[in-house]
């Protein structure tokens, strides 16, 4: 790999901040906002914000860059195909979970649901996501897919990936925001109590955790080999992903050459039944 020194600094900062950011959430939430419950009340709202940012943001980056890892590049693409997944799964599932922690405390406290920018942007992030990880698993996952269709489509899912990555992170800051307004009251958000300040800062670091994952998706030289990236494992008498085009040349040029071979080989009786004939004429 291509500045390989760099990229596990990278690596280790983008793990860190993210494991920080995890942190500092469950801090905010224990230490300023009566904890985790699963009750109706305060307890169960503050499970939106921690799943969010633990499944959402965190366990979203490492999906995104674990293809870049290069001791895994000589593991099967299959395998890294069931990793990436199965990573989106779960941070699917921790996202699915918050909403229900959301709008179920706001149904418990008679508080109107989907009235803001924040919850608008927020479950279109997560609409576009599930889209995003069904038709990961039937176009890149399952065998079915024609390999042109996975050339096509591979553009728009790595975009489309990233394009809703940074959206999540931008929904996560206007959260953040938005709950320290509605409740900070005495002293309010405007005079920076410490609770101000720490959540202020774990939107900083969400930014920039969100910064470096998209730097190490979108640097050229770090990315999984094509070699190695073609070695999918397929079934029983089926050919390696991206290597149809490569097996149909191969056996189109094995087929021209028994052509030439026979075409030459039947041109060369042909001459010997002509000479035959000849010599015969003239005894």
């Amino acid at each position: 790999m291509e500045d390989y020194g760099r990229f596990l600094a990278l690596l280790a900062s983008t793990l860190l901040v993210g494991f920080v950011s995890v942190i500092l959430s469950l801090v905010w939430v224990f230490h300023y906002r009566e904890g985790l419950s699963w009750d109706g009340g305060l307890g169960e709202f503050n499970w939106h914000p921690v799943l969010l940012i633990m499944g959402f943001v965190f366990i979203q980056g490492i999906a995104i860059i674990v293809y870049r890892l290069p001791w895994t590049w000589k593991c099967s693409k299959l395998l890294m195909k069931f990793i990436h997944a199965g990573l989106n799964t779960i941070a699917m599932i921790l996202a699915i979970v918050s909403m229900v922690a959301v709008f179920d405390y706001h149904n418990a406290m008679n508080t109107p649901n989907m009235y803001s920018l924040h919850s608008w942007i927020g479950l279109t992030a997560v609409i576009f996501y599930s889209l995003q990880l069904v038709l990961g698993f039937a176009v890149f996952l399952l065998p079915f897919a024609p390999v042109y269709l996975r050339a096509f489509l591979m553009p728009i899912h790595v975009y489309s990936g990233l394009t809703i990555f940074a959206t999540v992170i931008a929904t996560a800051l206007m959260g953040i925001t938005e709950k320290l307004i509605f409740s900070l009251r005495d002293p309010a958000y405007s005079a920076s109590p410490p609770e101000a300040i720490l959540a202020n800062c774990l939107g900083l670091l969400l930014v920039v955790f969100g910064s470096l994952v998209l730097w190490m998706a979108s640097r050229p030289h770090w990315k999984r080999p094509l070699e190695e990236s073609t070695k999918v494992l397929r079934p029983t008498g089926g050919t390696p992903e991206g290597t149809e085009v490569e097996s149909t040349m191969t056996n189109r040029s094995d087929a021209d050459k028994s052509d030439l071979r026979i075409n030459t080989e039947a041109a060369r009786k042909q001459n010997l039944k002509l000479d035959e004939a000849g010599q015969r004429s003239t005894m």
